[in-house]
């Protein structure tokens, strides 16, 4: 068993080395802003008060949120974070985080852009990942008959035929240019056909390595187990898996909607129960890598350690294109930064897209590291730590 480098995630001069000094203090207000959860609030509804009646405030947003946790407006303007994280080699995800399309003109628009990412990825080496969501391609309400197995109209079974069109030809184009694409989750009662047309793209494919990868949210209680049984059917069919791993990011909705409608909660009764499904998915991936790649998409400091600890076990190279690790722009460099440096695969996803389109995803990430326990004190913690070492270091 070879030796592996031993990674740390305390060492904060790896963690913010691509930060100068001004990124860094803007980090420090973001985070300090967010751990504070009622001034958090106050700060998001006026943002969103303000973007309804129209005043000027984008350049506001710009110069604070919009550019710790994007790229830029565009594909184009987000090619100084891309050169900028691959110095330290972190690789970059484009995600296009523009969101509420509901016409078939918006579905084709999102689906020219998406392939513009794809074209990106084969330009470059530091984007080794495209990314979607299939919402951005298709209605929900479509999503949410076909789960319930409906009877669709002819206007419907038309519609629903554009959308699995749309979604064959990212991946064909991502199979031609030797490009992964990451197809997110999304709520469980819209997932089942999802899911379907996943396992589809990836019987097409994956059938020489993982070029599509489905996403599996841990906090669903049945996640491993469709895990599994997606590994048995790939093994019966001969075809590779490609599996981003994630906590997820719906338990609330999901919740909430179970309880309004009367039915038992897709969702893990605890986050230790999360946690360890989450493990226990990791495991099983790496002891199935032989048609098994993975995508570790986690903030969570333990469980980026024992995906370590099993590849070592396996014997698996730091470096194997089989193992990748993921997180969100702007968010646990820690992390990011460390892993890279010790020689493992990491990429960040870098969301991009026009400031007004973009704010659901900021506001989800303000949410966010409001509502999780310890995210935002985690940040602030790491960010002050640095400053202190850097106004030490400058005497």
């Amino acid at each position: 068993m070879k030796a592996r480098p031993t990674v740390s995630f305390e060492d904060t001069d790896i963690a913010f080395s691509y930060k100068s000094d001004a990124s860094l203090k803007r980090a420090h207000f973001i985070f300090s802003l967010v751990n504070h959860p009622w001034i958090s609030s106050i700060a998001t509804s006026v943002v969103k008060l303000a973007l309804k009646i129209g005043l000027p405030i984008e350049g506001i947003i710009k110069k604070t949120v919009f550019y710790h946790f994007c790229g830029g407006e565009s594909i184009e303007k987000s090619t100084e974070a891309i050169h900028q994280l691959a110095k330290y080699k972190v690789n970059t995800i484009l995600d296009y985080s523009v969101e509420g399309e509901k016409s078939e003109e918006g579905f084709d628009q999102t689906l020219d852009e998406i392939l513009r990412t794809v074209e990106k990825a084969k330009e470059s080496k530091e984007i080794p990942f495209s990314v979607f969501k299939v919402t951005g391609l298709v209605s929900t309400d479509l999503l949410e008959k076909l789960q319930r197995l409906e009877t669709l109209s002819s206007d419907e079974e038309a519609a629903w035929q554009r959308a699995k069109n749309r979604v064959n030809t990212i991946c064909q184009k991502a199979f031609h240019y030797n490009v992964a694409v990451l197809i997110d989750a999304e709520e469980t009662w819209i997932q089942n056909p999802i899911d379907a047309l996943v396992y589809e793209m990836m019987a097409a494919y994956n059938k020489e390595r993982a070029i599509v990868f489905n996403t599996y949210q841990l906090y669903r209680v049945d996640s491993l187990a469709n895990l599994q049984q997606a590994f048995n059917e790939a093994k019966s069919e001969n075809y590779f898996i490609g599996a981003k791993l994630v906590r997820g990011a719906y338990m609330e909705k999901e919740r909430e909607r179970a309880e309004a409608m009367g039915y038992e909660s897709p969702i893990q009764p605890t986050k230790d129960a999360t946690d360890k499904a989450f493990n226990k998915a990791l495991a099983f991936c790496m002891q199935n890598h032989e048609r098994i790649a993975v995508m570790c998409g986690s903030h969570n400091d333990y469980s980026n350690h024992y995906l370590t600890e099993l590849m070592q076990e396996q014997d698996l190279d730091p470096h194997t294109d089989k193992v990748w690790f993921a997180q969100l722009y702007g968010m646990s460099d820690n992390i990011s930064f460390n892993l890279a440096k010790a020689g493992y695969r990491v990429a960040k996803y870098v969301p991009y897209g026009p400031v007004k389109s973009v704010m659901p995803y900021l506001l989800r990430r303000a949410d966010e590291n409001t509502s999780v326990a310890g995210q935002s004190s985690r940040e602030l913690t790491m960010i002050k730590k640095e400053l202190r070492r850097r106004k030490a270091v400058a005497g």
